[in-house]
């Protein structure tokens, strides 16, 4: 049993596997957050909670003796305009145009299992005996506007899951202006906060800051989550590092416009919230109408980032991730986006597809340019038909050539979007997110589709589809190169316009879940721009993203790394490109550009009809590798030893769940003479075991290499690399 209530004493206490959370209803129905932490047994956990008065400027309910004021009350879901003056979790506006409301417990339900979220990614059981739900409702009895606040508790999983329904059962029309997923007090403000952040090609490093008082939030206001700011946000207590102290981590799974942060007020508690952006946010709500917030997911650690990370990673790996996919290793792929661009035909791609083959790579991607008249970036979005020109055979004579090789085929799409110079632009123009009278804001020649519509969603599935059912294809990949403007619809009125945003995310989830439950046996990958849409939503649909148009690995070392800190390495496409870089012009070796792109779904994006025959070996052999480790890789424990953002140095590894084998990337940026010898360390092997490194007759203790660590490697040149792969004896 995941969830205890206790009658008695109004308390209701869920235990995910090493983690507590406890919830108070207070006398008067206010619902206080009391705990969250390390598992706890607990057996009068409401001594937790202390009231006491404040300054006649926090408000108190002179029915408690003055010792209640919701200005202080650590919260669970507060809401506005009944003395609590920090950031509400919502914000209701009423028919008479206030926006007071007053949410006390009405009532609650435990149920087995997980109950999905209708028409939105959530994370999942396969049985009803893995987790337990609470449905704690809450009500404004003057408005009728009800909130059901769900819990998760996963038994065997280091994390809870938190959303909300709102319900309107009065009889007038109210307005959601907010509608937050999370919200919960601490009792302190010991904290640093830890945000990913960064930019196009630059995605999702690290950043951390001291809380102090007031607002500190990260959120994107783009339609997407964006690459300038990620759905995440991390608490560390005090001392907290890499492998050591508390950390409290909440991941909103939503690809669309979000906001997360924490308030620090006047007695310096910290409130901690996640949820769709306010901005420019509005629902409207009929009576008898619901509206559902996307899912939060919230992990405690008490062994510092590290092991937030690997919670992170198990559970959506296996509890948000779906389809065939989810377990099976995923296949080595060559990509022709960087080897030619939009200057391609039938014979060149089966060309680099051959010269894959000969590598032992599995599977060719064909990029964009494949279809409607697009030589350029400037045209064809929306017509999903063939390039007669570049392809006079068609689709399915260019995928036979390549299966004949006995290797896989896959297909880029950017379904989300539409070229003004298109037929389909021209047949449908208000099809486009647009606002009348407004003129068009283009970004790389391009609108985007207004995926709310139903007519729009419609033609997106039949066109997909289509090309999917027309040849042997078995992997896809999704992107969507830029965010919203003019965010308006012609089909909603217009007390429903700023809808719009969310209603997208809603209609592109309903067609994800239609084209990929229609085609389960292909892999899907998701992008955007690289990783501009790098979230636990697309996860849902698709097991793995695009981590940064950004291939060169010195950079892709602190990518890589900031991104580990919640998603899964299974998640994360890594290829080795040519050099100079395309995108900074950097030339590392590609030996290091291999042991870099290692660490991910590794692949190739050149031209690999153009590499000379020493290239060809180094490659055979990195592909060789990867079929070696892509386990360990994939689904192994990952551990961060040495952070790019802290030095010159980089390393981190796999382990297997059973500690038999390991797999550890190092690499040095820029070389300085007589450089000091030091050690690194290893993580999460079996101290008692000896491990001999392949290729070698030498054998180390597990308690050696965690302790002691191995000899820093001795490079001559920048950019340079070495990995090691561990076996243990016996």
């Amino acid at each position: 049993m995941t969830i205890l209530f206790d009658q008695e004493r109004s308390l209701f206490h869920l235990q995910a596997k090493d983690t507590s959370y406890v919830i108070h209803v207070l006398e008067k129905g206010y619902v206080a957050h009391l705990y969250w932490g390390k598992k706890i047994r607990g057996t009068q956990l409401n001594r937790l909670l202390e009231l006491k008065p404040r300054a006649s400027f926090s408000p108190s309910d002179a029915s408690s003796d003055y010792k209640l004021t919701l200005d202080a009350l650590p919260q669970e879901y507060p809401g506005y305009g009944r003395g609590d003056s920090r950031y509400p979790a919502f914000h209701a506006q009423l028919p008479n145009g206030s926006t007071i409301s007053d949410f006390r417990y009405a009532g609650h339900r435990i149920v087995q299992g997980k109950p999905g979220l209708p028409g939105l990614p959530a994370t999942y059981t396969e049985s009803e005996d893995e987790a337990q739900t609470l449905e704690l409702t809450l009500k404004d009895e003057l408005t009728g506007l009800t909130a059901v606040l769900s819990y998760t508790a996963f038994e065997q999983h280091n994390a809870i899951t938190r959303s909300v329904r709102f319900v309107n059962e009065g009889s007038g029309v109210l307005e959601l202006k907010s509608a937050l997923s999370m919200s919960l007090d601490l009792p302190n403000d010991e904290f640093d906060m830890l945000q990913l952040s960064g930019a196009w090609a630059r995605e999702r490093y690290v950043h951390k800051r001291k809380l102090v008082p007031g607002m500190q939030s990260v959120e994107s206001r783009r339609g997407s989550s964006s690459h300038m700011q990620n759905p995440f946000i991390a608490l560390l207590s005090d001392g907290a590092t890499e492998d050591h102290g508390d950390v409290y981590g909440v991941n909103l799974v939503y690809s669309g416009s979000f906001t997360a942060g924490v308030e620090v007020d006047q007695f310096h508690t910290a409130r901690l919230f996640i949820g769709i952006n306010p901005f420019d946010f509005n629902w409207r709500l009929e009576p008898g109408e619901q509206f559902q917030t996307p899912e939060a997911v919230l992990v405690h650690s008490e062994h510092g980032l590290g092991g937030m990370s690997r919670s992170f990673h198990d559970l959506y790996r296996t509890r948000l991730t779906r389809g065939a996919f989810r377990d099976k290793t995923r296949p080595i792929l060559v990509n022709n986006w960087e080897g030619t661009y939009f200057d391609f035909n039938a014979e060149k791609i089966e060309g680099i597809a051959r010269s894959g083959k000969e590598l032992g790579i599995e599977l060719f991607v064909l990029d964009d340019g494949w279809f409607g008249k697009r030589d350029s970036d400037n045209s064809s979005l929306g017509d999903w038909f063939v390039h007669s020109k570049k392809l006079p055979n068609g689709l399915e004579d260019l995928v036979s050539r390549v299966k004949a090789m006995d290797m896989e085929f896959g297909l880029w799409f950017e379904p989300e979007m539409i070229s003004p110079d298109s037929e389909l632009y021209r047949a449908h123009p208000d099809w486009c997110l647009h606002v009348e009278n407004r003129s068009r804001t283009e970004s790389r020649n391009q609108l985007i589709l207004d995926v709310s519509r139903e007519d729009v969603q419609e033609y997106i599935v039949k066109v997909v589809s289509g090309i999917l059912a027309s040849a042997p294809i078995t992997y896809v990949k999704w992107d969507m190169n830029r965010n919203m403007t003019e965010i308006g619809s012609a089909l909603l009125p217009a007390e429903r316009q700023r809808e719009t945003a969310h209603r997208y995310m809603l209609g592109l989830y309903h067609v994800l879940e239609r084209i990929t439950s229609a085609f389960p046996h292909i892999l899907f990958e998701s992008c955007s721009g690289g990783g501009g849409r790098f979230d636990p939503g697309m996860l849902f649909y698709m097991p793995q993203t695009w981590t940064s148009d950004n291939t060169d690995a010195v950079s892709r070392l602190k990518i890589q790394y900031g991104t580990s800190l919640v998603y899964p390495i299974s998640s994360m496409g890594a290829h080795v490109s040519e050099v100079p870089n395309h995108q900074v012009g950097r030339s590392p070796s590609l030996e290091t550009r291999g042991n870099v792109a290692l660490s991910g779904n590794f692949g190739y994006e050149l031209d690999l009809t153009k590499i000379s025959e020493e290239e060809k070996e180094t490659m055979k052999e990195q592909v060789a590798l990867y079929k070696e480790v892509r386990h360990l890789v994939q689904f192994g424990d990952f551990y961060r030893l040495l952070s790019p953002f802290e030095g010159n140095e980089t390393a981190w590894m796999f382990v297997s769940k059973d500690q038999s084998e390991a797999f550890v990337v190092f690499v040095s940026v820029l070389q300085e003479p007589n450089a000091k010898l030091n050690r690194f360390r290893l993580k999460g092997l079996d101290a008692k075991r000896d491990y001999k490194l392949q290729g070698t007759e030498s054998v180390y203790g597990g308690d050696e290499l965690m302790y002691a660590g191995l000899a820093t490697p001795q490079f001559h040149g920048d950019f340079a690399s070495k990995v090691y792969h561990f076996h243990a004896i016996g």
